[in-house]
């Protein structure tokens, strides 16, 4: 790994709290630069609602969450409200101030402010130094910002609040915001409360409101309110209150030689709400530096402590822990904010997007963040059922926008079948996800997309529900084939678990149907089989599967060309492998996709995240250490420029954290794929007071990288499978011993992972099968095996007893039991009609 230098972000030597601050090793300005759009402003910690920063603006550039890191960028305001790693259209940039130096006369003209330097910042801390010589500093609670402004010697002082700021978009895409109107009112102390209101950004919202309360710590000496259209004025003057569709907002000025600190909370529900939050979180005569600390403090326990080590390679640490704070900035948790229903469950917004999300990062925030984790779940179910739907994605209280399928399907059955309870209504739950297996959207009108509904759900379920495959009628026909399917294998995994087999057997075989797709004829550069458009009639498109077109909204493919989409069901990996030739060709397949200079591969979009462990389901583990470490290493540091792509909220920090930790989560299964750790050791806390731990040696006369795993312990007991189960891992205490090398050795000789998806509704032969089990009672699956299943029978009845208790089906730890076929037709007739012979069937419920 290249040497890093993180320029001024350990400035504040003052406020280093103890030699165990792991505040100290995060940049916050990794990813800000090479499209990595991370916000590195104030952020009290981890999912906290005010991300309070810079606003920046030069030409036409996109400013996603208002920093750009070009240094000739001006400063047009610092506001509240930002989102982080987002892409498609900036959003937010609301409640907004901006100091001024001499006489305001028309506040609408001051639009901008150069900056005298780079701008600096640490973990709770961000800091401006302006042309016209003021020095802004910033802090912030969960809903309070502290903006502090120290002006020059005999300078007038001056805070503009400007309540119609927002981050603009020049994309011309129908994504920009806008502002629909403000009020303002300032109260004989000095006080003032208001609100704004805004639609549109990456989710199309409609019209939101924002409430605002701010004070400040040192007399006002004019309070001038103003409005008017552009940069021209209509009134200004002492008008205690104002309420426009125009822009408006206030003019503050100062005396005093003394730094000005403005304190401002905010809320959804009003601006009384706003001024309680102000008063709880940051009374009067709070100093900076406190509010500093403590924002270190949280992030130090609630996350840093989270995962420790004792290495000390600068660059390796550094990495964990900014990659670790760059994860935690999104989702919003705004429980006791939700505007739109009273509800006892948590609330949480800005999810930007599950699509994004579900491989990397809700698999790791249920390890770390086990309380969070559950309370986003709940939360989502909740959207669910005050809304109609779950949320792909979710900005300013509003659903949208769904990029593929329903990926809140896949998080919920990873959650499910790992055993979450966290007060998660599993029933309406599975409801929930019905709703997006078995209810067609109605279309929001998303000109980017005008097929079907980008808001929420699954667009083009007309085509999955009627043909079993998608044509090309609808957008992103393949990339929805492929996740539609793995979005039902997910109801699969919940409606086993909850008893339903008739239900389980219906979407056990729509997981399959992305096999619809396959264009076993087609070939490209020495690869044969791809996933191609299918059309009404049954015949297969003609595509080039180096050629994704856009590989945007209007496209077959979404975010990843047919070479990466044709191995990304990955729920069936047995079946793909048989597909595709066999082991042999599938390996093929892999070298020619990570091959770099082919130019297939990226590492910058989700759909290639888990590639490059592929290699793990043909016993080939070694070349998934290689694969997934070139990739670590090429696109990934702790500097400025360290992502390969857009954070996407976390979903790259994510994905290198898994590499670093030396495992890969398949969600929706409770497979963990195993790669290689970069630490000699590893400590990561887990629920109930458990450890994770993590260790790797490699012998004193190894030469060259050793990345290469030569033999593996659990708990001191050799293992030899390259994966391992969530049970085997994370709900006790474990020790992972790796021994390492330069050079690759076939250790994993043991079973390949599952692929649950490929078989029979039971496993056929003498392989264990699981049968169902109730998560909520905390019973183990029930477990087969069949003898005599016919190639085409599937058994949905069971009779007998389930297994015994600790037992564990993919250890082998079995108990026979009878089973019956049942005609398959009768059955999934039986699940509509909701009587289906043989099978615990109940209708959906929409």
């Amino acid at each position: 790994m290249r040497r890093l230098f993180f320029g001024s972000f350990l400035l504040l030597a003052s406020l280093v709290l103890a030699d165990d601050d792991r505040t100290k090793y995060v940049n916050v300005f990794a990813g800000t630069q090479n499209g990595g759009n991370m916000f590195p402003g104030a952020v009290a910690g981890p999912f906290a609602m005010v991300k309070l920063g810079p606003d920046m603006a030069i030409g036409k550039a996109e400013a996603y969450v208002g920093f750009l890191p070009d240094n000739e960028s001006v400063i047009t305001g610092f506001s509240m409200m930002h989102e982080s790693g987002i892409g498609g259209s900036a959003k937010y940039g609301v409640v907004s101030q901006l100091p001024v130096a001499g006489n305001v006369d028309n506040p609408l003209a001051v639009t901008f402010e150069k900056r005298a330097v780079p701008d600096q910042g640490a973990v709770g801390y961000y800091k401006s130094v302006l042309a016209s010589g003021i020095t802004v500093e910033l802090a912030a609670t969960e809903h309070v910002g502290l903006f502090q402004y120290t002006f020059p010697p005999n300078a007038k002082a001056n805070v503009v609040v400007d309540v119609s700021h927002f981050l603009p978009s020049f994309r011309n895409a129908g994504w920009a915001q806008k502002y629909s109107g403000g009020a303002l009112s300032i109260s004989p102390d000095g006080h003032y409360e208001g609100s704004g209101t805004y639609s549109g950004g990456w989710n199309l919202a409609p019209d939101w409101t924002i409430y605002f309360c701010g004070r400040f710590d040192q007399s006002v000496t004019s309070a001038r309110t103003f409005v008017g259209k552009d940069n021209v004025l209509s009134e200004i003057g002492k008008k205690p209150s104002v309420a426009s569709k125009d822009r408006l907002g206030a003019v503050f000025s100062f005396a005093s030689q003394k730094p000005v600190t403005s304190r401002v909370g905010i809320s959804f529900i009003s601006s009384a709400q706003a001024c309680q939050n102000l008063d709880r979180e940051i009374p009067a005569g709070t100093a900076l530096d406190s509010v500093v600390n403590a924002a270190k403090r949280r992030w130090n326990s609630d996350v840093f402590a989270k995962i420790s080590t004792t290495d000390t390679n600068p660059d390796a640490v550094a990495l964990l822990y900014t990659s670790l704070y760059g994860m935690h900035l999104l989702p919003s948790n705004r429980t006791g904010e939700n505007p739109l229903w009273q509800s006892s469950e948590p609330y949480y917004d800005d999810i930007f997007t599950f699509w994004d999300l579900f491989r990397c990062t809700t698999p790791l925030m249920h390890i770390i963040q086990p309380t969070a984790y559950s309370e986003l779940l709940r939360s989502i179910v909740d959207v669910w059922r005050h809304e109609g739907f779950l949320p792909d994605a979710r900005s300013s209280n509003f659903n949208g926008r769904t990029q593929g399928g329903s990926s809140a399907d896949n998080i919920l059955a990873d959650a499910y079948v790992k055993g979450v309870k966290g007060g998660i209504n599993w029933a309406d739950a599975y409801q929930a996800m019905v709703t997006d297996a078995e209810k067609v959207p109605p279309p929001n009108f998303d000109k980017s997309a005008p097929d079907s509904s980008t808001q929420q759900g699954r667009g083009a379920l007309p085509d999955w529900l009627q043909l079993g495959y998608i044509t090309p009628r609808f957008t992103r026909a393949v990339t929805r084939a492929v996740e539609y399917s793995a979005n039902d294998f997910g109801l699969y995994q919940v409606a086993l678990g909850q008893g339903r087999d008739g239900d389980a057997l219906r979407y056990l075989r729509r997981s399959r149907n992305w096999r619809n797709h396959w264009d076993a004829n087609l070939t490209s550069l020495g690869t044969r089989g791809f996933l191609v458009p299918r059309m009404a009639n049954g015949s297969l498109d003609e595509i080039d599967p180096l050629d994704c077109k856009g590989c945007y909204w209007h496209e077959a493919y979404y975010e990843g060309k047919p070479w990466e989409y044709t191995v990304n069901a990955h729920h069936d990996m047995a079946e793909l492998v048989r597909l595709g030739g066999g082991n042999a060709a599938f390996e093929q397949r892999l070298d020619t996709l990570m091959d770099p200079s082919k130019r297939i591969f990226n590492p910058g979009n989700e759909p290639s995240f888990t590639t490059p462990y592929l290699y793990n389901y043909i016993g080939k583990q070694a070349k998934s250490v290689e694969q997934s470490r070139r990739v670590a290493r090429g696109g990934y540091n702790a500097g400025n420029t360290g992502l390969p792509g857009a954070s996407d909220a976390g979903a790259m920090q994510s994905w290198i954290l898994w590499n670093m930790i030396g495992l890969y989560p398949v969600t929706g299964q409770t497979t963990f794929l195993i790669g290689s750790p970069w630490f000699r050791n590893l400590s990561i806390a887990l629920e109930g007071g458990h450890t994770l731990t993590i260790t790797s040696t490699a012998p004193d006369n190894s030469t060259g990288d050793p990345i290469y795993v030569q033999s593996l312990t659990l708990n001191g007991r050799p293992w030899t499978q390259n994966w391992a189960t969530y049970t085997d891992l994370f709900t006790t205490s474990n020790t992972l011993s790796f021994v390492l090398g330069s050079n690759p050795v076939d250790w994993d000789t043991g079973p390949v992972p599952p692929s649950p998806a490929s078989k029979g509704f039971f496993a056929k032969g003498k392989e264990v099968v699981s049968v169902g089990s109730d998560v909520e009672k905390g019973t183990r699956p029930r477990v087969a095996t069949v003898e005599d299943a016919d190639d085409d029978e599937e058994v949905v009845r069971v009779e007998g007893v389930e297994g015994p208790e600790g037992g564990d089906p993919e250890k082998g730890e079995i108990i026979r039991i009878e089973v019956a076929p049942v005609d398959e037709e009768k059955v999934v007739k039986g699940v509509e009609e909701g009587k289906a012979d043989g099978a615990k069937a109940e209708p959906p419920k929409l």
